[in-house]
């Protein structure tokens, strides 16, 4: 890659769609927290650097490791922490807007109020936001392997929370094998009777695949894949998502630790019919790569500098912003592109 290359993309404002807070805990916070709260230091984590990461090598591993260090999360400021933190590193690489999921299932099954995890996380992301002036918005998760009775006791605690204006929609991640779509459709429903935005997890290469997809789309009238390159495996599902303008979060980087590939092929045709293609980094403390990684990873795929801010345009386009946000940072990007002279 040329040095011309890396200061653009260093420098090109950049909008997140698809980040896990819990996977923003890096290995020195983790143990910064337990620490603070008393605990043995899990020995899951391993001793390396942020640089080093964490130590996995396939998905058991990496759920093995990934949950040891979310147990060092306990109190409202270890959630502040966690988010601060993140947008301090988001800012650090120009990102102008992120909209951030969370898993409030992942610790209240531990004890953990969920009042003290959306506190947190909301005077965390509102330091953030005054510092840095960066935009955000929270979407959070339910766990589609736990049942959609849980997901709907998680979503009517949101309902009733005073924070319930801090989410702007709701998502649907971890295992997805027997756990498809349609088993959330009544709690997705009620999320969408109370003016919350829908996205959800189609992971690359799962089991039934397209069937998923389908059932999101079509069954649940999701607005945002995350992920969801699978998608190329059926025409008529790819124009019927560019005819509609709903956009994927896809996460090269991860893609390449959790599968033969980093779907970049499939990331730059889709890019080339039309859909709004997004870049993300889903968990980078763990896959060891922010935004600007993720969009010099997906280079590989041969896209060129021009893709890459359509890439950003495109997640502009489709971010749960106000029209007026959307205009700014739609300006502040191209102002940007034509002093680079790339349009």
């Amino acid at each position: 890659m040329s040095s011309h290359t890396k200061r653009f993309i260093e420098g090109l404002p950049k909008c997140e769609l698809h980040v896990h807070l819990e996977g923003t805990l890096e290995p020195h916070l983790a143990r910064t927290l337990a620490e603070r709260n008393g605990l043995p230091i899990p020995a899951d984590i391993g001793t390396g650097s942020d640089n080093d990461g964490y130590p996995f090598y396939d998905l058991p591993s990496f759920l093995k490791v990934y949950y040891a260090a979310m147990s060092c999360l306990q109190t409202a400021e270890d959630f502040s922490d966690l988010a601060y933190n993140y947008l301090a590193k988001a800012n650090s690489q120009n990102l102008v807007h992120a909209e951030m999921f969370f898993d409030p299932q992942g610790h209240t099954s531990r004890g953990i109020a969920f009042e003290a995890v959306i506190t947190g996380l909301t005077h965390g992301i509102e330091r953030a936001e005054k510092q840095y002036k960066i935009s955000t918005g929270l979407i959070m998760c339910f766990l589609r392997d736990h049942s959609a009775e849980s997901a709907m006791q998680a979503l009517d605690t949101l309902l009733a929370s005073p924070h319930r204006n801090s989410v702007v929609g709701i998502g649907l991640d971890s295992d997805e094998l027997g756990n498809p779509p349609i088993k959330f459709a009544a709690v997705y429903s009620k999320a969408k009777e109370a003016g919350l935005r829908l996205t959800m997890h189609c992971d690359v290469d799962q089991v039934n695949s397209i069937q998923h997809i389908r059932q999101a789309l079509h069954d649940i009238g999701v607005e945002r894949l995350d992920h969801g390159t699978n998608i190329v495996e059926d025409p008529s599902l790819v124009a019927g998502i560019r005819d509609k303008g709903i956009g994927l979060t896809c996460c090269p980087i991860s893609n390449s630790i959790v599968c033969s590939d980093f779907k970049g092929k499939e990331m730059s045709d889709l890019l080339r019919q039309g859909v709004k293609v997004t870049i993300n980094s889903d968990d980078p403390a763990y896959f060891r790569g922010y935004m600007t990684e993720n969009l010099e990873k997906v280079l590989e795929a041969g896209l060129s500098l021009t893709d890459l801010v359509k890439t950003q345009r495109n997640a502009l386009e489709i971010s749960w912003i106000s029209e007026d946000k959307r205009e700014d940072l739609i300006g502040k990007l191209e102002e940007y592109v034509r002093a680079q002279g790339i349009i």
